[in-house]
């Protein structure tokens, strides 16, 4: 159910406005209005949104660096600290960046060196000096002239990749413009002298990744940093989100509170120089949605919240959705054997993991645990237990459980659909509790003519003795039911519109109802599927193991081992998903639900 919300209105005193504000965080109880339009225009907001940025960008980066086996121990919390790394993250990127680009022209150069070998460039230059001018040359082998070895004391050096490296030694400076060639241009430093530089370079992109790896001892410290930045953008969202009245003296900011924190937001105003008002939510306020359920439906609150929250003056169908849900997943996954899988799975991740784990994630787990426990109740139904059927061992346990619970194939789809009528019907008969809640009951009149009408049906088919089919009694109940969908479906409107309307009610229920009611045969049909496949990979396990009884086992438990694994991923997906589906369309729309409610936020640190 959706907690009952009050309204807050507070005219502050400008001069008083932070301090009330960092006063009203600390009571963390007060769901802020915020206004968008002043949040776009405010220059410190944008600021802050930056520096979040570069903070989270620089986690991220040293998260890449952190070693999951083996993480360094972290450092003392630093705030400040926290919000120097972008900085020092910034500068050895940079740093890296052009190390990286010399590594990457030194090795372009160290490539052109190669075929030529190691010498000293100051070689070169003595013998220019001396009068003597050497010129490199590569060339295709067909392009080569061995005329040019006589001409210009041509001396090859390497031939290589259908390519010919040669050099020529003459007094002429313009041998490139005699052979027609472009001479190539050497580094000035030796192959020996560039392969040192790029191990130098390498042992610095080395020390500069050792750097990042050591700072993400200093997480913590950024963590810190986001989280407090993270707190100071809410701080200033809620800070610009006010409305200025009385020139600017005067900051009105409205907000809301849960009914069960009424009191402690009043004791609070009581010491304060504020003038507030508290009141009840109007039709048209959007309030925003806190839910109050048990410990049961809470577990279901996330499903609900994947989908839409309800609005505030409508039903929250989560409560009434939980048990189908449960019974859904149970009978998609089917199997004995997998729901206790799951449960134990859950149960002893809960144990071990018990100190570190957060409530999101333990209320996770109990969802896992009832979902597995339901997966078991409904896996007796048709006795299949990791791809065997335990009503088929001779054991009289068994056999007189085979006699109670047992369903075959044809009572299973047939408790499919009747779940699927009973959950519609279900909806229908909240949707006639959702109209007159939001409306007022004459708008739920023509809803209560359609569930009359379906139920009347439903009773005379289970009960003839009690209303015999298209009897006096039925017939005259059909009557009454029908003057209701069709003449009382759009109050305030005129008669013949409403029964046009009506007409096309009766179109769209017959079409869809039929639809609706057959998509449950998909909790027939995914029990099924999953069991026939373990019942492969069973078959698989034990017919493609080899006969030698030491790895012949050893294959089996393989197969058996991995093949389960594979169903029990991919059954329990489908288990989640299609029971979602059949809740979020046949359910939802059934119930009539529009949803569109926005989450209580409350402004705290």
């Amino acid at each position: 159910m959706v907690a009952k919300m009050k309204k807050l209105t507070f005219l502050i005193y400008h001069k008083d406005y932070e301090q009330f504000l960092r006063d009203l965080r600390e009571l963390g109880v007060v769901h802020v209005v915020e206004n968008k339009l002043n949040q776009a225009q405010s220059e410190r907001l944008e600021k802050l949104y930056m520096q979040w940025k570069q903070l989270t960008e620089a986690k991220k980066i040293l998260e890449k660096y952190r070693d999951k086996k083996n993480p360094l121990p972290p450092n003392p919390v630093d705030v400040e600290k926290g919000y120097r790394l972008p900085q020092e993250i910034e500068k050895i990127q940079a740093d890296a960046a052009t190390l990286m680009q010399q590594l990457q022209i030194s090795k372009k150069e160290r490539d052109a060196l190669i075929p030529w070998g190691n010498f000293d460039p100051e070689n070169i230059s003595r013998l220019e000096r001396a009068g003597y001018f050497i010129h490199f040359f590569v060339v295709s082998n067909r392009d080569y002239n061995p005329e040019w070895e006589d001409l210009y004391n041509a001396i090859v050096i390497e031939t290589k990749n259908s390519k010919t490296y040669f050099i020529t030694i003459t007094k002429e400076q313009d041998i490139p413009q005699k052979l027609n060639l472009e001479a190539v241009k050497m580094p000035e430093v030796s192959l020996e002298q560039l392969n040192t530089m790029i191990d130098q370079l390498n042992a610095k992109v080395q020390e500069n990744e050792e750097k990042l790896k050591r700072l993400t001892a200093d997480l913590p410290s950024l963590e810190a940093a986001i989280k407090e930045i993270d707190s100071e953008i809410r701080f200033t969202r809620v800070h610009v989100s006010a409305d200025h009245v009385a020139d600017n003296k005067i900051m009105l900011l409205q907000g809301w509170v849960p009914e069960a924190n009424e009191q402690d937001i009043r004791n609070y105003l009581e010491f304060q120089e504020v003038y507030y008002i508290i009141e009840d939510p109007q039709p048209e306020d959007d309030v925003p949605i806190q839910f109050a359920n048990n410990k049961f439906v809470k577990l279901f609150e996330p499903i609900t919240e994947m989908y839409m929250l309800p609005k505030y003056n409508e039903l929250d169908l989560t409560p009434f959705f939980a048990p189908f849900y449960m019974i859904f997943f149970g009978l998609s996954l089917g199997d004995i054997g997998y729901g206790l899988f799951l449960f134990l799975a859950a149960t002893i991740v809960k144990v071990v993991k018990k100190k570190s784990l957060g409530m999101t994630l333990k209320n996770v787990l109990s969802l896992v645990q009832v979902l597995g426990a339901s997966t078991v109740v409904c896996g007796l139904l048709t006795g299949g237990f990791f791809g065997f059927n335990i009503y088929e061992v001779n054991i009289p346990f068994f056999q007189n459980m085979k006699n109670h619970v047992y369903f075959d194939n044809n009572q299973m789809f047939e408790l499919s659909l009747i779940l699927g009528v009973v959950q519609i019907m279900f909806g229908m008969f909240l949707k006639i509790i959702n109209r007159t809640k939001q409306f007022g009951f004459k708008h739920a009149l023509a809803t209560v003519g359609w569930f009359i009408f379906l139920l009347s049906f439903i009773v005379a088919y289970l009960f003839p003795v009690a209303l015999p089919m298209l009897g006096t009694v039925h017939q005259i109940i059909l009557l009454g039911s029908a003057i209701l969908f069709l003449f009382f479906n759009s109050p305030g409107k005129n008669l013949f519109l409403n029964f046009g309307l009506g007409l096309y009610d009766i179109y769209n229920m017959a079409t869809g109802l039929l639809g609706d009611v057959l998509s449950y045969v998909r909790l027939f049909a995914l029990g099924l599927s999953g069991g026939i496949l373990a019942s492969v990979f069973n078959s698989l396990a034990t017919g493609m193991s080899p006969k030698d009884s030491i790895i012949g086992p050893l294959v089996t438990i393989v197969i058996f081992v991995i093949g389960h694994a594979i169903n029990i991923f991919m059954d329990t997906l489908g288990a989640v998903v299609h029971p979602m589906r059949l809740t979020f369309v046949e359910f939802y729309k059934n119930a009539e639900f529009t949803g569109g409610g926005k989450k209580y936020n409350p402004f705290r640190k």
